[in-house]
C-alpha cells in the first residue's frame, strides 16, 4: 500500500513497484483513508509518507500496526531530520528512506522490509542504533526479570540481528537456511510480543544480548 498526499508522486511510486513485480493492493492520499482501507486490502508493506494532511505519519504507523494483520511500515519521506527518523522508528516503522532514493533502492527496501529486515537511508541506521543504546542505559529490572525465555539458538540469532547482520548473513554465519533464520526471528517476536526487527534490536540492547565477539561490529 502506498500512502502519499501528492498524486503524481504516489502514482509514480505505485507504478515503479508494480513494474518490479510487486502487487500494489491500495493507495491512499491521507492517513485516515490508509487506516480505513488497510484491513480489507491486507497489505504486507505500507510505503508511507510522514507529512500527511490529516494525521502525522507517526500516528498512522501506530494505527496500522495495531491492526490485524499489521503491515510492516517503510517510511518514504522528504525529511531526513533525526527526530523524524527516531519518532517513526519508535512508533514501529521497520525502515526509513528519504525521497532522494532511487527507484531501485526503494524496490530493494520494500523487498527487504517485507521479509523483516530493517532498512535505512545510509547514515540513519547508526543514528537509530545509537539512540537505542542511549535509552538502554537506564536499567529496567522488571523487564529483565519478566523476560520470556529464549532458546540458545534464538538468542544467538537475536545477537546477530542486533549487530546489524541481514538474515542472509546470519544464515551463512550459522550455517542455516534463510527460512530457518526467519522462523527463529518470528518465534522470538512472538515470544517477546514485539512487532518488527527494529524493536528486536532495542530489546537485545536493553537486555545486553548484543554484547559479544561472535559477529562483526
Amino acid at each position: 500500500m502506498v500512502v502519499d498526499d501528492h498524486p503524481m508522486w504516489r502514482d509514480a511510486v505505485a507504478r515503479d513497484l508494480g513494474e518490479a513485480g510487486l502487487e500494489v493492493v491500495a493507495t491512499a492520499g491521507d492517513g485516515r483513508t490508509a487506516v480505513r482501507v488497510a484491513p480489507a486490502a491486507r497489505p504486507t508493506v505500507a510505503v508511507l509518507d510522514l507529512q500527511l494532511p490529516d494525521m502525522s505519519g507517526v500516528a498512522v504507523t501506530r494505527e496500522l500496526l495495531a491492526q490485524d494483520p499489521a503491515p510492516r511500515v517503510l517510511i518514504l519521506s522528504a525529511s531526513g531530520e533525526h527526530q523524524d527518523v527516531l519518532d517513526a522508528v519508535k512508533a514501529g516503522a521497520t525502515g526509513y528512506l528519504v525521497k532522494s532514493a532511487s527507484s531501485d533502492e526503494l524496490i530493494a527496501a520494500v523487498r527487504r522490509v517485507h521479509v523483516g529486515d530493517a532498512v535505512f537511508t545510509p547514515g540513519l541506521a547508526g543514528l537509530v542504533l545509537g539512540e537505542y543504546r542511549r535509552l538502554a542505559a537506564a536499567p529496567r529490572p522488571a523487564e529483565r526479570t519478566e523476560a520470556p525465555r529464549l532458546t540458545d539458538r534464538e538468542t544467538e540469532v537475536l545477537r546477530l540481528v542486533a549487530k546489524g547482520l541481514t538474515y542472509k548473513q546470519i544464515a551463512t554465519r550459522l550455517i542455516l537456511s534463510h527460512r530457518t533464520v526467519q522462523n527463529h526471528v518470528q518465534n522470538t517476536l512472538n515470544k517477546l510480543q514485539l512487532h518488527n526487527r527494529v524493536q528486536l534490536v532495542r530489546y537485545a540492547i536493553d537486555q545486553g544480548i548484543d554484547q559479544g565477539t561472535d559477529a562483526e561490529e
